[in-house]
């Protein structure tokens, strides 16, 4: 099949679905109301509570869900199970599952004065759910700071010309930041100039390469993190996601522009029911994906960072639900130029030898990704070296606002829970401070190889639980739950049985006892978390007026 029919059947499923659906959500279930202050105004610390204008808070939260996820997971989805199932989950995950999952988790918090999902469970579930929850995220943000700070080290490691655009963005954002923030700088005016800076800085790292040492880069990018989560959003953390988020999109439009003239077909396979690594389609597939359909970091963003930045509820939707059809774009382009531009496991002829997918991923997915980008942004007229270069440069922009990100979210969850108890944990240095430590002693040991073999399915569990979080919210306050409860339901199934299977099949027979226990232990979170919720339906149902009661006043 060519590529160049389904990108327009897609793209054009996505436009349908924002027109639809969002706006079926929106009547039935949020019904935004601009007259009634978000956290953001009402709080307004000068530091995580800042109201934002809708195109900076998008560039921000896009920046921030995105990451390597919606890049790496089709890439693998698409080698263990070929391009058809990977393209149907991502096109209808991320409508009905990704999207009511971060708008819903956003403005469930919105209502609840901005704090987390996980504060919100205790709330709406239980504190015991809010005390498990709460724990279990900390953990999985902490490994994943430690997983993005090696694959940030790695890539400026291996690809020293892109030194000078990844450490140049962030300059750029300060003096942007402060420039409009202080309303000395124009805001359309300074992003042109600093667009125009960003692609300077990619020319002027072909010409200066910068090599340094994998620990050196590692401790830079640690430092880097901390001193990010702690500084004011207005500093760096809107106006670094804000200009990034033009280097995936331009990426996205070149992509795609690249793709209708490149016009390849599919080489790699359509489907594989059963992988020879992973197991059986249903349910490992929905654990590989991930970001690209539906994943559970999207709600702590949206509960986390978003939140204490909406200046106004309508923007709500364009945010979180546009944001996360966006992600799912992006998603679908990487399946189509990795399965038509690349070939799968020999090149035809000698002179494209350098284009096999099976090569390409033995290297990494980075790599893979990049040159697949290069070559159809070649059909354009762009070199390919430079086009390989900005896919590289692409992608580890959005680990790095990822990875800053996560430490700000495990900072708000130290704060928001073990702070309430110990004035000691509401220090946001402490607060930041003990999750980076934790996560470089996994970087520097190794040992988060040990367990990453499960974060896909413990992100997916997060995503689960916190669609049972804001049903039994809804449940409370008299909303329609349906929009919620199913793809809830679905993702607990789900989740489970690729844990079920991930123990039974690959841990306990390899022996790998440590992801044994693990696995157990997520599997029981799941099922005690779960069992939390359906209690509070039974009581809910039971006695409607007084849990609306308990939960209204927040609302």
């Amino acid at each position: 099949m060519n590529t160049v029919i389904v990108a327009i059947v897609g793209l054009a499923w996505l436009y349908f679905a924002y027109r639809w659906y969002a706006r079926r959500i929106d009547q039935r279930i949020i019904q935004p109301d601009d007259t009634r202050p978000t956290p953001g105004t009402e709080v307004n610390d000068n530091r995580d509570y800042v109201p934002t204008r809708p195109l900076v808070l998008f560039g921000h939260h896009f920046s921030s869900i995105a990451g390597a996820g919606p890049i790496v997971g089709p890439i693998l989805a698409l080698a263990l199970f070929g391009w058809l199932p990977a393209l149907i989950w991502i096109l209808v995950g991320s409508v009905f599952v990704g999207a009511v999952h971060d708008y819903t988790a956003l403005m469930v918090s919105i209502r609840h004065r901005g704090v987390s999902i996980v504060e919100i469970a205790g709330t709406a579930i239980s504190n015991t759910a809010r005390w498990v929850l709460s724990a279990f995220v900390w953990f999985a943000l902490v490994l994943v700071q430690a997983v993005f700070a090696v694959l940030c080290a790695q890539t400026l490691t291996e690809k020293p010309e892109i030194v000078i655009p990844t450490l140049g963005i962030v300059a750029l954002a300060i003096l942007f930041g402060a420039g409009v923030y202080k309303r000395i700088l124009n805001f359309s005016v300074g992003t042109v100039l600093a667009l125009g800076a960003m692609v300077a800085l990619i020319f002027i790292g072909q010409r200066v390469p910068i090599e340094a040492s994998y620990n050196f880069w590692l401790v830079v990018f640690i430092g880097y993190a901390f001193i990010a989560a702690i500084l004011p959003v207005w500093v760096l953390l809107q106006p670094r996601d804000y200009l990034s988020v033009y280097i995936l999109l331009a990426g996205m439009v070149l992509g795609f522009g690249g793709l209708f003239v490149f016009h390849p077909s599919f080489n790699a396979p359509a489907l594989h029911a059963v992988s020879s690594t992973q197991g059986p389609i249903w349910p490992m597939l929905f654990i590989v994906v991930a970001c690209g359909a539906a994943s559970g970091f999207h709600c702590l963003v949206s509960s986390g960072t978003t939140a204490k930045q909406l200046n106004r509820e309508s923007d709500g939707r364009k945010i979180a639900f546009g944001g996360m059809l966006t992600e799912g774009a992006l998603a679908m382009l990487v399946v189509l130029i990795i399965g038509g531009a690349l070939y799968w496991k020999e090149a035809p002829t000698a002179a494209v030898s350098g284009y096999v997918f099976q090569d390409l991923l033995g290297q990494s997915a980075n790599i893979a990704f990049g040159t697949a980008l290069g070559r159809v942004m070649g059909s354009l007229g762009i070199p390919i070296a430079i086009g390989t270069a900005f896919g590289v440069l692409m992608l580890n922009a959005f680990i790095l606002t990822t990875l800053d990100t996560t430490v700000r979210l495990s900072r708000y969850i130290v704060q928001e829970t073990a702070g309430q108890k110990v004035a000691f944990f509401r220090n946001p240095y402490v607060a930041a401070g003990l999750g980076l430590a934790l996560a470089f002693y996994f970087c520097i040991g190794g040992n988060w190889k040990i367990i990453w073999p499960l974060f896909g399915a413990s992100n997916q569990l997060v995503a689960a639980l916190a669609l049972m979080v804001v049903t039994a919210y809804f449940i409370a306050v008299k909303k329609p739950t349906l929009y919620t409860f199913i793809p809830a339901v679905f993702m607990v199934i789900t989740t489970e049985a690729a844990l079920i299977y991930q123990l039974f099949w690959i841990f306990l027979p390899d022996g790998k006892w440590v992801l044994s226990v693990v696995a157990i232990f997520l599997m029981l979170l799941g099922l005690m978390v779960t069992y939390e919720v359906f209690r509070k339906f039974r009581v809910a149902f039971g006695n409607g007026r007084r849990v609306a009661r308990d939960v209204a006043p927040q609302a």
